[in-house]
This record gives C-alpha cells, structure tokens and sequence, in this order.
C-alpha cells in the first residue's frame, strides 16, 4: 500500500512539473511576441470560417499585438508567393503566418517556406492532418456545398448534373481560379466524383469535362462568385466550403434569400493547414497565434463560423462544445458520406486541373 501511495505521489509530482513547465514556456513565449507587439496574417476573410471573431479574439487576450491584415481575399498561392517575395522583408507586407489549402503544404515545406512549430496541443490533432515534423498542421475542415440565391433561382439545384439544365443558364460560378484557389480547385474535384471519377487524375479529368460542358451550356459564369457577386444576382448559384456558404447566407440576412445544398453526390472534406513563414518578421507572435487557435477558444472561434475544427472530436469527447453551437451546424447526415482525399490525390488532381484548364475548358475566371 505504501509503495502505490509512493507511486501516486510521484505521479502527481510529475503531472505539477509538467504542467508548471508548460505554464513557465507559455509565459516566456507571450512575453517575447509582446515584445515584438505585431503580428501580421494574410488571406482571412472575416466572413471565412469565423475569422472576425477569432481575430478580434486574439486581440483582446493580447492587447498589446497588433495584427496586421493582409490580403484578405487571396488564394494558397497568393499567400505563399507573399512569403517569396518578401524574403528578407520585415516589413509590413511580409506574413507571419499562412493559412492554405491542404495540397499546399508539403510544397511549402519542400520550398522552404515554412518553419516547423508543433503548439502544446499537438497531440490531439489527427496524425493524418498534421506534418510528422510540425512544418504544417490541419485547423478546420468543411464539405462542398452550393449557395443558391432563391429570390433568383426557384428550383434548387440538388446535385452537380443538375447545373446542366437550361434553366440555370448564366447562373453557375465557382469562388474563383480552380488553378490558384483551393476551394475552387476542389469544388472541380466534387464536380468530378460527382460524374464518377476517383479523387486524383481521374477526378481532374472528369471535372474539367464538366465544366467545359458547363460553359458550353452558357450555364458557367467566369466571375469569382462571393457574397457581393451572389446577391447582385450576378452569380446566383456559387460553389463553397460550406461553412463559407452558411456565414454568405447569414450576412445576407434574407436580402436576398440564399439557401445552403450539400450536393447529393460528389462529397468531399476539404482540410485547410496552418504553417509559420520562415522568414516571419514576428516568429514568436505566429507562434503565440498558432497556441491560441489551437486552444479550446480558437478552436471553438472556428466551429462558431461554422467550420469543423481539426480538434473536434477531442472537443466533443471532453464534452466542452456548447449545444447551442452544434445546433446551428448541418445534420450530422450530410457528413457522414464524405470523402477526405489524400495529399497524394489532391496533388495528382491539382496537377491535372493545372495544365488541363486553359486548354479543355478555355475560360479565365476574374
């Protein structure tokens, strides 16, 4: 009995150490991005994934960083070409911070682009959704959806074969170049499973034929589809994350109407990664950033903009997600048949839909 008391002591020592550890680290680690008092991100809309509040989050549990917005409408490629181009930079156009399409992260860390930070709740995040090495972890995840303007568009598209109809004619558009956009890039991977394809070359095979049929039609309308584009009724119908879909739907506040659609087939889970510039001006403000979107707050920030955390399922098993929060989100249903495509086949479809664009579906999106 003494010897298990002993052991329990002991234990118990350890956990304090521990934890007075991490406390001591995450005191020094706030103190130096205070010192360096900016932080600047690149690419967050506020309206995506719930940014606005978790910017304005950050900034009051640290008054004394200033955040520094940049771009907040840029793709993937936009933000790793601003880490390129601002080598050296420390300056105010030069990110600290990334937030980029799945696909984008191994080339980022092959590149060099990013620096390695593995944030104190690294072990609740998924090892498939995370670089072995830190250069790059997963922070939300959502499935493909459409936003239909229903002042406009009676009869809501169900499925993607349903956009070939003549009564969507000018009506379809995707939230920007599929070749530099993540979302874009994988709304034509959903298009493509949706007319059979595996995710990967056949996906982008399958998809850019859908959309060169689409635009055929005159149903496909060039213009990077955003709230704006939606309720102007310049592009009625728009494919998006569905957490982009349902935060549109709620600025819009009925003016004009919108609907949410998880298209019936062609499902997939898109993940979106974190990484840290290795040229960020503020190393230890990305940093302390990275801890709080990583903590309970920044995770339950994201899910409040609709997005499914990559921390979810440790929320929910520790029973700290409010139910008022898990309401407002769609039936667990529309889910429960989504594809998470690997990196290998993101990369394949990305690759194909980049060099096949111009010359089998012929159209520039502005």
């Amino acid at each position: 009995m003494k010897v298990l008391k002993s052991l329990t002591l002991g234990v118990s020592l350890l956990a304090m150490t521990v934890s007075a550890a991490s406390a001591d680290a995450m005191s020094d680690l706030v103190a130096a991005a205070t010192k360096e008092g900016n932080l600047t991100t690149i690419a967050l809309p506020h309206d995506w994934c719930g940014y606005g509040a978790v910017i304005a989050g950050f900034k009051a549990k640290y008054p004394d960083i200033a955040v520094n917005e940049l771009n907040p409408d840029g793709s993937s490629a936009d933000e790793l070409e601003a880490i390129r181009s601002n080598k050296g930079n420390t300056g105010p156009q030069a990110p600290d911070v990334v937030d980029i399409g799945l696909s984008f992260g191994p080339k980022a860390k092959e590149e060099g682009l990013i620096a390695p930070y593995k944030v104190s709740t690294w072990d609740s995040i998924p090892a498939s959704a995370k670089d072995a090495d830190g250069a790059w972890y997963g922070d939300y995840y959502g499935v493909m959806s459409f936003i239909v303007n229903t002042d406009m568009i009676k009869n809501v598209p169900a499925d993607w074969s349903d956009l070939m109809k003549p009564e969507y004619s000018g009506a379809f558009a995707l939230s920007g170049d599929p070749r530099s956009g993540n979302q874009p890039l994988m709304s034509v991977m959903s298009a493509g499973m949706a007319m059979g394809a595996k995710p990967g070359a056949d996906s982008a095979a399958k998809g850019l034929e859908f959309f060169a049929g689409l635009n055929k039609a005159g149903n496909f309308v060039p213009v990077s589809g955003k709230t704006g584009t939606i309720a102007q009724g310049a592009t009625p119908i728009v494919a998006a994350w569905d957490y982009n879909a349902l935060a549109w739907r709620d600025t819009l506040a009925g003016n004009p109407k919108a609907e949410v659609i998880i298209p019936k087939s062609g499902t997939i889970a898109g993940v979106y990664v974190q990484a840290i510039s290795a040229y960020a001006p503020h190393p230890n403000a990305a940093k302390l950033w990275m801890e709080y979107i990583y903590s309970d707050e920044g995770q339950l920030g994201w899910l409040n903009g609709y997005c499914h955390p990559i921390r979810f399922n440790d929320l929910a098993a520790r029973k700290v997600i409010p139910a008022d929060m898990m309401a407002k989100l769609p039936p667990a249903e529309a889910y429960a048949k989504a594809v998470f495509p690997t990196l290998d086949e993101q990369s394949a479809h990305k690759e194909g839909v980049s060099a096949g664009w111009d010359k089998v579906v012929g159209v520039q999106v502005q």
